[in-house]
């Protein structure tokens, strides 16, 4: 990576979070027709804990390229919005039936699934009503709601997910499509949206796009390893359940060496990806190292 000596993710983290978090909150607001008790489950879902990685993506990428973090806030909030969703949905019984997600009970156990099915419904369509309400061109604000649209559709995450369901072939390259797009297809988007509101040039839109592919990557071979060798309390989630429903992952198929030297030459070429960019980019560069070291 370009610098030796990088500001460490959890040093900047903390305080973006809590930005992130107040602007979460904001829309969590009573508002006319909204039942209470989903109100309740929308923050409860949304406001879970976390690091708010994608969030931050999109707030550091708009920094990258020299744009205001402020402006893109909206969208980093649109991004956890559909991320939210995306576990809740996937913590229901008919998905992968998870009782326990960032070390507390799921939606589904707190509120009950159909109150869980309609805030995930709520939170996806509330991601968009807030893209729209980004304070930037049209041509802007149209380009960040079809990029997150992609990135949220048939063809990306929920078409990773339902291929991840019916996984039959055991092979390394449809374990990648399934990563790129349930996984992967989100991180990107985060970046998309920061370098479109900053305005970035193809040659850096492209740049933050080869980092994407390859965190986005990285990111779900360390969340494989840590299900077989994190902490239940470190992690907030139930582990070794995917050995237990014989689903296909990463050290499933490669081993945990092959697995964690594949997930280090991501990383490093992530970093590589930067180069364009100038110093800009060192929050970037350690966030890229954070994901690999949760698995140590």
């Amino acid at each position: 990576m370009a610098n030796t000596q990088l500001t460490s993710f959890p040093q900047y983290a903390s305080p973006l979070r809590e930005r992130i978090d107040g602007a979460l909150r904001s829309y969590l607001r009573p508002r006319d027709g909204c039942p209470e008790a989903l109100r309740e489950a929308i923050g409860y879902g949304l406001l879970a804990p976390g690091k708010r990685l994608r969030p931050t993506l999109v707030l550091l990428a708009a920094e990258a390229v020299g744009g205001a973090s402020e402006a893109a806030m909206p969208a980093a909030c649109a991004v956890e919005m559909i991320h939210a969703y995306s576990l809740l949905h996937d913590d229901l019984p008919a998905m992968d039936d998870d009782d326990l997600r960032r070390g507390r009970p799921t939606c589904h156990k707190v509120f009950g699934e159909a109150l869980a099915i309609l805030t995930g419904d709520a939170l996806l369509t509330l991601a968009f009503e807030n893209l729209t309400k980004l304070e930037a061109p049209p041509r802007v604000v149209i380009a960040c709601c079809n990029a997150l649209a992609e990135a949220a559709g048939a063809c990306q995450l929920v078409g990773g997910q339902a291929d991840d369901i019916e996984a039959k072939e055991e092979t390394l390259e449809q374990l990648e499509s399934i990563h790129r797009r349930k996984t992967g297809a989100m991180i990107l988007a985060a970046l998309r949206l920061g370098a479109l509101i900053a305005g970035a040039d193809p040659r850096q839109q492209e740049a933050l796009n080869q980092y994407g592919r390859r965190l986005g990557l990285a990111f779900q071979i360390t969340d494989d390893l840590l299900d077989v060798q994190g902490e239940e309390r470190a992690v907030g989630k139930r582990l070794g359940k995917d050995a237990k429903r014989g689903k296909l992952t990463f050290p499933g198929l490669l081993g945990v060496d092959e697995s964690t030297a594949r997930a280090e030459q991501l990383i490093l070429e992530a970093g590589g990806a930067l180069a364009p960019f100038d110093r800009r980019v060192e929050r970037l560069e350690s966030l890229a190292r954070y994901v690999l070291e949760r698995n140590r």
